[in-house]
Formats: structure tokens, C-alpha cells, sequence
């Protein structure tokens, strides 16, 4: 069947949107920061087991994901710090408990907090999900005294019940449908939830996890990506959004890290590229096409 929830249109057939400041390219930056659970196999690996058989506790990899937290994480701080960027992490619940110095340290740097379940591990398998759901919003409202506006579910997978469920919890937009350039309403059984645009095209889970491209794949391809939208946004008079996926063991690496900082610079000295986070784009969207 074709997408229950969604309507299919073509992209150049969307109402046009005002860019905010005049802007045609709003740039997101994610930051997914997650607790792999060590005593349970890890969600992903670098390292395969030399005898064919995965082990609990998978110290390599757990070390992967921790190394990020430790010393990939405070390397991303500072860059966006540097520049003033606006900032969303979409965030494990359990890092509040497992890392408290990277929950506070972004918290206190002023970066939206983005639903993301209570550990690195599909809702699809991590039991009654309505409990779940509300457990990871009312954890992270508690430590930041703003309740999430935002979803991203962990692997970007759902149940058939996700959308009702979280937006029965009060959540505003979400971001698993990577299915168009600008926002869109979703149909869901207790009213509309806007899709966020997302990315797997920009996302260094992708592109060094999976893909195991070269370390400056991400800014060839950004480069890429903007140089289309620019073009396309000035013959169809119409706004982009640019999401960018991160993950600190992988973009906060020593190797890296530099290409980071230029994707950082280049988007900087673009004319038609501004910033936000997804509470920002969301109100920037509601405010030329309500529900």
C-alpha cells in the first residue's frame, strides 16, 4: 500500500514557504547521543568477533560508543559552542544516569533535547511502548525542565501505534519519516503530527558506519547537497531543509573532527544557508501552514 499516513504529492507541488530572514536553506544539526547498554549486545559494530559468534560484554564495541561520550562529545561542544549554532540532540533518556556530564553539559550549552528512547534499542523490542514513550519524556523534562517537543525513535523505527501514541503524549514533531525536503503533516487517529525532515544521505552512521566511506565524504556530500538545493530553491522559490545526522564516535574522532569544522565553515559562509533547531522549524512551518 502506499504511505498510510501521508498523502503522495511531488515535492515542487507543495504551497510555497517564506524563508525565515530570507533564508532558502535551514540547516538542523542532530546530534544522536545514546547509552549502549554493556551488559547487552550493542546496537551496532566496528569489530566483528574472530570466532563468529557475538559476545556480552562486547568490550570493543561498547568502547566505540563510550569513546565518543568521553572524548568525541566535549570536541563537538566546543565547535558548536565557537560558532553559536542552534543545536538538537536527539537523546537516550539513560544518558542522564550512564553520562551526567554530557547530559549537563549539553543542557547548559542550550541545545533542544529531542525524544530518542530510554537506551539504544529499537521501541519495536523494549516492551510496552505507551510506558516507555511516557517514561522517556517525563525522565528528560524532569533534567532539563522542558518537556521534549520532538521524537526520534532509536534506528528510526516504529510500531504501526508510534504517531498515536506520541502524539497522545503531547509530542509535536517527528522525525523517523525521511520522506520529504520540507515538513509535512501526518495523519495520525488523535490529530496531525509534522513529519520532520531527517536524514540518511547525511548522516555519518551511514555514510562511516555502514558505508565506511573516506573521512571527508560528509562535507563532499553536503557540498553537493547544498549546491542542488541552491539551485532548486531559487527556479521553484521555494525552502529546503538541511538536516545533518551526527554521532560522536563517529564525526567527534580525531580524523574526523576537521571535516566537521568545514562543513561548519562552509554552511557559514553560505548567503542562502541559516540555522535552527527542530522546535524552531517546527513553529517556522506551523506559522505559514497550520494543520
Amino acid at each position: 500500500m502506499a504511505n498510510p499516513r501521508i498523502p503522495y504529492q511531488f515535492s515542487t507541488s507543495r504551497p510555497r514557504l517564506q524563508g525565515p530572514g530570507g533564508k532558502s536553506i535551514i540547516v538542523h544539526w542532530v546530534v544522536n547521543v545514546e547509552h549502549w547498554r554493556i551488559e547487552e549486545p550493542m546496537p551496532r559494530t566496528i569489530v566483528t568477533p574472530p570466532h563468529g559468534k557475538e559476545t556480552v560484554p562486547d568490550i570493543p564495541n561498547f568502547s566505540w560508543a563510550d569513546y565518543g561520550m568521553r572524548c568525541g562529545l566535549p570536541r563537538m561542544l566546543d565547535l558548536f559552542q565557537q560558532h553559536q549554532l542552534p543545536v538538537s540532540t536527539s537523546f537516550n533518556a539513560g544518558v542522564i544516569d550512564a553520562y551526567p556530564q554530557a547530559a549537563e553539559a549539553m543542557r547548559d550549552a542550550g541545545w533542544e533535547f529531542i525524544g530518542h528512547g530510554m537506551h539504544q534499542k529499537s521501541i519495536n523490542h523494549a516492551g510496552d511502548e505507551a510506558v516507555l514513550l511516557q517514561a522517556v519524556l517525563d525522565k528528560i523534562a524532569g533534567f532539563t525542565g522542558v518537556r521534549p517537543r520532538g521524537w526520534l525513535s532509536p534506528g528510526l523505527r516504529e510500531t504501526w501505534d508510534t504517531p498515536e501514541m506520541l502524539k497522545a503524549c503531547g509530542v509535536e514533531y517527528v522525525c523517523d519519516w525521511v520522506m520529504e525536503d520540507i515538513p509535512v503533516w501526518m495523519h495520525t487517529n488523535n490529530g496531525p503530527l509534522l513529519a520532520m525532515p531527517y536524514n540518511l544521505e547525511l548522516n555519518d552512521s551511514i555514510v562511516h558506519a555502514i558505508e565506511k566511506h573516506s573521512s571527508d565524504e560528509m562535507l563532499k556530500r553536503l557540498m553537493a547537497t547544498v549546491e542542488c538545493f541552491a539551485r532548486e530553491t531559487q527556479a521553484q522559490s521555494q525552502v529546503r531543509i538541511l538536516p545533518i545526522g551526527l554521532h560522536p564516535h563517529l564525526m567527534g574522532v580525531p580524523h574526523r573532527i576537521g571535516t566537521l569544522h568545514s562543513m561548519v565553515d562552509y554552511l557559514r559562509a553560505r548567503p542562502e544557508v541559516c540555522f535552527m533547531n527542530g522546535s524552531q522549524i517546527h513553529d517556522w512551518f506551523l506559522a505559514q501552514q497550520p494543520a
